[in-house]
């Protein structure tokens, strides 16, 4: 699978080590920067990310900042995307499940390495279930071209 993957200065190292996770796990990683622990602003990073996803260059996408939440939210502004902010197993799950998730974000001040490596796992392994999510799925998609839909 062919994954995006960006971060600002504070996931730089948790993006590194998830880096080296999907190449070792037989994935093509498209590192779209930072390329260290300089200041740098986290919407550049996940627009750039989102924007792979949302492109099919990329089949998914992963984003890192200190939170999750900014990189997420710049991420989300792309048309197509739907970021998630993932603290676990469980969220990451569910997020793909549920919620059709194409870019997982992770805060590196609040996920250990460990935690991130399986949430990343579980979220690559999760299909999404469709049926009775289609319809809010559908809504979604829908704020993205008409600002008064439901």
């Amino acid at each position: 699978m062919r994954i995006a993957i960006g971060s600002d200065h504070a996931g730089f190292p948790l993006k590194q080590e998830l880096c080296a996770f999907l190449v070792d796990g037989g994935h093509q990683v498209d590192d779209l920067g930072t390329i260290d622990e300089e200041r740098v602003d986290y919407p550049d990073f996940g627009a750039a990310v989102g924007r792979a996803v949302a492109s099919g260059a990329s089949e998914l996408g992963v984003c890192v900042c200190g939170t999750g939440i900014g990189i997420s939210m710049a991420a989300n502004k792309v048309d197509g995307v739907r970021a998630a902010v993932v603290h676990d197993v469980t969220s990451a799950r569910l997020a793909k499940e549920h919620n059709d998730a194409n870019v997982l974000c992770l805060g590196a001040r609040l996920v250990g390495p460990e935690v991130a490596q399986e949430s990343l796992q579980a979220f690559l392994a999760t299909s999404w279930e469709g049926g009775r999510h289609a319809q809010r799925i559908d809504k979604i998609t829908a704020l993205e071209h008409d600002q008064s839909a439901p």
